[in-house]
């Protein structure tokens, strides 16, 4: 088997977070068991308001825990570790913790793909924890019948500064920090029909890591976060939304889109992610009514997206100061209000 022409994508059902379980099939899943920690007063966030890490209690730090895994989304191997990487760092970020380290989670069909590939995965990823400045420290791996790798990732946080998607208040802006629809670029890969570039500029998105999260810990201004992955950045806001008992206005033509004009040529080729309709199932009950196209970016299942940040108005020119100074970009795409009828409307 040549190896340069293998391409991952091939051999795996779905796309990254793509293959997530839908949402309403999650709830079923999960039910009669979220929130049940056997009375631990040390956990102080689980999985009651599907955060993006567990929170546990050492004194002054909490311990961030987290583990996150899929099949692969990008045909290079070396690329898909690293994407893998990033995306499971990006819940400890999003809970503004720093990562400390990673053990590595491996699933590899050994009797279809060469394992000189799994190697090459594990130093992808490893390529992304020294960037994180933390080591891939061990892990486990099983024959399987699909590609899979993740992280899990553990951090610490000052515990007075701990980030969860349940705290945004009403009157707070809410911001994301990068463009949407990875979903439908790693549909085309998938397919075989994005361009080079296309591929390359998807890979250059899926790989940069959320590290600016670490530094928005220390702004009580920034009340709330999350990562925006699988469920889509509708799904996320819902989360959130929901977790707050508020109500989220985002404005449609506010939200960055990956691509100048872009994903409208794919979507035009009709690569949609199955997901994308999963979600919409799932969750387009709790939304006013929304356009085909709303439907297709506001539901498509990002990987390692950006993250979506509830922040009081006071606090606009020193987040925006702080993260422009950082390097990362920003997008503010909403505010929060009190509950109403939807808990998302789109404007």
């Amino acid at each position: 088997m040549d190896e340069s022409e293998i391409r991952l994508t091939q051999y795996s059902h779905g796309a990254g977070c793509g293959c997530k379980i839908a949402p309403f099939q999650l709830e079923e899943i999960l039910k009669g068991s979220r929130g049940d920690f056997g009375g631990d007063p040390s956990i102080l966030i689980g999985s009651d308001s599907m955060n993006d890490a567990v929170a546990y209690d050492l004194g002054n730090q909490a311990l961030i825990s987290t583990v996150d895994f899929f099949t692969p989304i990008v045909d290079d191997p070396y690329d898909f570790g690293r994407v893998a990487a990033a995306n499971a760092l990006s819940d400890v970020y999003a809970m503004g913790a720093k990562p400390i380290f990673a053990l590595g989670i491996l699933g590899w069909p050994v009797d279809k793909l060469p394992t000189s590939l799994a190697s090459e995965v594990l130093k992808g990823a490893r390529s992304i924890c020294l960037q994180a400045n933390i080591q891939m420290a061990g892990g486990h791996s099983i024959d399987s019948s699909e590609p899979i790798f993740g992280l899990s990732v553990n951090g610490l946080i000052d515990s007075s500064k701990i980030k969860s998607n349940s705290a945004a208040q009403a009157d707070d802006l809410l911001y994301i920090t990068k463009p949407i629809g990875t979903g439908i670029l790693a549909t085309a890969i998938k397919r075989g029909t994005a361009s080079k570039e296309d591929s390359s500029l998807l890979v250059e998105q899926l790989c940069r890591l959320n590290s600016i999260g670490e530094l928005l810990a220390s702004m009580a201004s920034v009340h709330a976060m999350t990562d925006v992955t699988g469920f889509g950045i509708l799904g996320h806001a819902l989360e959130m939304a929901e977790a707050s008992g508020l109500s989220f206005n985002l404005r449609f033509d506010a939200i960055p889109l990956i691509g100048d004009g872009l994903l409208d040529e794919y979507i035009a080729k009709f690569m949609i992610p199955d997901n994308t309709f999963r979600n919409f199932k799932s969750y387009g009950h709790k939304t006013n009514e929304l356009s085909g196209r709303q439907v297709q970016i506001l539901c498509d299942p990002q990987t390692n997206g950006g993250l979506l940040i509830s922040l009081d108005r006071e606090g606009k020119s020193e987040f925006e100061d702080s993260v422009t100074e950082a390097g990362q970009e920003f997008w503010c795409i909403g505010e929060v209000n009190t509950a109403s009828k939807f808990p998302i409307n789109i404007i």
